[in-house]
């Protein structure tokens, strides 16, 4: 054997020194914000970033503790920015250090490789988004009360675990626009992932700002299970073809979870919020309430819900027609393994 020839680094600022570097680059950003609260000078610049802003407090006379919320507001674009910034780090590392390990073990192909690196990130991020929707939705009351979903409405003051979810959640799905760049994305892939990335962009965005935070909850905990369940199952099966169980399962939840998600959305736009004691428009209190606006969220949730059936059909159809076209040749080789056993005796006399 030859020596390996030593592979030469890109150019500084080339396309491929920059996604090579990124992570350190990202990494070196960060840790001058943090570094910045050290300083007395910076510390109240460099705290917008990292810290939750809007803290409303009240005090009770029943409880000698204050009850902490928090409001929204254009601070918020400076954290969503610095936890942007972690996202794309910890998306580095998982990469590096756990999804590139595995692929050396299982030699996929550039197709199945993609597409496993796809899932590996997101079923992380499910699991953990998850886990933390989960956590929250049992310490609150409206899970098992749908009432308080638009009761009380505008619900413009969250405790400090909602807001934070929403800020990271925001914070992951920008961070995968730069992502399909810093992962060299196929471009045929590339308009299939946009579409997800901007639907969740958009659809958790606008629970935030309209303080509908209850419901975009209620409706994020059961579809990151879903989804969860399907990236984790193909995981499974691309290290083995045979473990196949899993998609029968995501298909069962999968069309659950839509008919909750419409469900909810028409019991609180339709019926709940359209009934509450103070409807109006007034973006200095929060309040979204009225017809326009109800109708284009209840438009918008049903319209992304029956793209995502269609989508769920069409990919159901595929995997039907990929298995009859593999049980075509079965057949045929059982049915020549019978029809030559059926000779031999023949051949004998």
């Amino acid at each position: 054997m030859g020596l390996r020839r030593k592979n030469k680094s890109p150019p500084v600022l080339s396309h491929e020194f920059v996604i090579q570097n990124h992570a350190d680059a990202v990494s070196c950003l960060a840790m001058g914000l943090l570094l910045g609260l050290m300083f007395e000078v910076t510390a109240k610049y460099v705290i917008i970033f990292i810290t939750v802003q809007y803290n409303v407090t009240y005090i009770t006379d029943d409880k000698s503790e204050p009850i902490h919320f928090y409001e929204y507001g254009p601070k918020d674009i400076a954290t969503i920015i610095f936890y942007m910034l972690i996202a794309i780090i910890l998306h580095a590392v998982i990469q590096e250090y756990v999804l590139d390990k595995i692929n050396r073990r299982l030699h996929l192909s550039k197709t199945k490789h993609s597409k496993f690196n796809e899932s590996g990130q997101l079923a992380f991020f499910y699991l953990f988004s998850f886990a933390w929707g989960a956590s929250i939705l049992t310490a609150e009351e409206f899970m098992t009360n749908p009432t308080l979903l638009w009761k009380d409405y505008p619900h413009s003051h969250m405790l400090f675990q909602v807001k934070f979810f929403y800020v990271c959640q925001i914070a992951y799905w920008l961070h995968a626009l730069p992502e399909l760049y810093f992962q060299k994305i196929r471009k045929e892939d590339i308009p299939r992932q946009l579409y997800y990335i901007c639907l969740y962009i958009a659809h958790i965005s606008g629970a935030y700002v309209l303080n509908l935070q209850r419901l975009g909850l209620i409706l994020l905990v059961p579809h990151y299970l879903v989804e969860l369940i399907f990236h984790a199952s193909r995981l499974f099966y691309f290290s083995d073809e045979n473990k196949q169980k899993g998609f029968t399962l995501w298909a069962l939840l999968f069309v659950m979870a839509r008919l909750l998600t419409l469900t909810l959305s028409v019991l609180t736009f339709g019926f709940g919020l359209a009934r509450v004691e103070n409807p109006g428009f007034s973006i200095a209190d929060g309040n979204f309430n009225v017809l326009t606006v109800r109708i284009s969220c209840l438009a918008a949730i049903c319209l992304t819900q029956a793209w995502m059936m269609w989508k769920f059909i069409n990919f159901q159809l595929k995997k039907w027609r990929e298995h009859i076209q593999n049980q075509i040749p079965k057949k045929k080789i059982t049915y020549t393994k019978s029809k030559s056993t059926k000779k031999e005796p023949n051949r004998g006399q």
